[in-house]
C-alpha cells in the first residue's frame, strides 16, 4: 500500500486500511502528517500527531481516521527551485549549500548564463 492511499481514507473514503501487521507497517506517519499539514483545518492535527511521534502507527492511523473530517483535500507538494543553476554556482565559486542558496537570488539570468559558460566541460549534453 502506498502513502497516499492512507491519505485518501483518512480524507475521503473514511474506510480502515489497517487489518493486520504488514498494513501496519506500511503506514508512514512521516508522509500522512506532513501532506496533513498543507491544509488549514489540519495542520494542528499534524502538528499534535509530530508531537506524539512515538505512539504507535495503528493508534495515530485510527485518531486520523477518526478525527479529520470527511473532505477531499488536494495540494500539490512543494518542490524544490532548480538546483542546476545552484549545482553550477557552488562548483563555480566553492560555495556550500546554504552560501549558493542565499547568493543565488543576486545574480542575473545573463550573470548565471556566463557562469555556466565558464564552467561547461565538453561533451555530450
Amino acid at each position: 500500500m502506498s502513502p497516499f492511499d492512507y491519505i485518501k481514507s483518512i480524507n475521503d473514503t473514511k474506510k480502515n486500511l489497517i487489518v493486520d501487521d504488514i498494513t501496519e507497517k506500511a503506514y508512514n506517519a512521516y508522509v500522512v502528517n506532513h501532506t496533513l499539514s498543507y491544509f488549514s483545518d489540519t495542520v494542528h492535527i499534524a502538528n499534535v500527531l509530530n508531537r506524539y511521534h512515538h505512539l504507535d502507527k495503528k493508534l495515530q492511523y485510527d485518531f486520523l481516521l477518526n478525527i479529520v473530517r470527511k473532505r477531499k483535500r488536494f495540494s500539490k507538494w512543494n518542490k524544490p527551485d532548480d538546483v542546476g543553476n545552484l549545482e553550477v554556482v557552488k562548483e563555480y565559486y566553492g560555495y556550500s549549500n546554504e552560501k549558493a542558496k542565499s547568493i543565488l537570488p543576486l545574480l542575473s539570468p545573463d550573470a548565471i548564463e556566463i557562469i555556466k559558460q565558464r564552467m561547461y566541460k565538453g561533451g555530450t549534453k
